[in-house]
């Protein structure tokens, strides 16, 4: 299970990839031409999808990556499959209609704390025991 942190990176990375594509896509469907981020409610929606998840994945892929190195690698890979998981579902669901992204956005939430809790107890576990 060592290697599962480093497939949720590879993995993300096309998440991320993916919500490129779909703003790339929004703004040929409806003209909307850069840098202008606003104009079809579609076209915002894939641009607030992708830019909340490259949000998400500034915090979550140090906080995967303490938790893996310092003592939880099989668990913080576990917890980033789900954290991944979370977003594709946030991502299809608020592509869809806005209103129905809070399910996908509670369960990556709920994985985030969980991997920051476990590279707080890592990285306290390091300090303490030089």
């Amino acid at each position: 299970m060592t290697y599962l942190p480093a497939l949720v990176t590879l993995l993300t990375m096309f998440l991320l990839a993916g919500t490129m594509y779909a703003v790339s896509r929004a703004r040929g469907r409806h003209g909307i031409k850069a840098p202008a981020v606003t104009g079809h409610p579609a076209f915002e929606r894939a641009y607030r999808v992708q830019m909340n998840t490259l949000e998400g994945t500034v915090m979550f892929l140090p906080t995967l990556w303490l938790a893996a190195n310092y003592g939880f690698s099989g668990w913080a890979g576990i917890a980033g499959l789900v954290w991944l998981v979370g977003r594709v579902w946030y991502a299809l669901a608020y592509l869809k209609d806005e209103t129905k992204r809070g399910p996908g956005f509670t369960v990556s939430a709920i994985a985030w704390v969980a991997l920051l809790v476990m590279a707080c107890i890592a990285v306290c576990r390091l300090m303490l025991l030089g």
